[in-house]
């Protein structure tokens, strides 16, 4: 037996989840996706998949306690809140669709949540 009380080749427990890996691609594809959907009505089923993604991404980043990811984070849900519609067109809001796919990217695969053993 080792000290840690595991019999040799026994694979450790992760200490760590990827869990805001999915959410973070998915929103991602979204937002590719919806470049092609700017200027229709289809649009609002983009913002409220942009938005109810980022709110998850708030909440894995809040558990890895990764703070810093809340100041684009927090934006991109009150921007593509399709509620609460903020009107943007033209080359910036195609710029800002392709800043908020990055980090999604960047905050799904950087946060790591610990694991809670029960």
């Amino acid at each position: 037996m080792r000290a840690d009380k595991r019999p040799m080749g026994t694979p450790a427990e992760p200490t760590f989840t990827r869990s805001a890996l999915a959410p973070g691609l998915l929103g991602a594809m979204a937002l590719l996706g919806g470049l092609a959907l700017l200027d229709v009505d289809g649009f609002i089923v983009i913002r409220y998949i942009v938005s109810i993604l980022a709110l998850i991404l708030c909440v894995f980043v809040i558990q890895a306690k990764a703070w810093w990811w809340l100041l684009g984070l927090v934006p991109i849900a009150a921007l593509w809140n399709p509620i609460v519609v903020v009107e943007l067109h033209g080359q910036g809001w195609v710029s800002a669709q392709f800043i908020a796919a990055i980090v999604f990217i960047v905050c799904g695969v950087v946060t790591r949540v610990p694991v809670q053993k029960d």
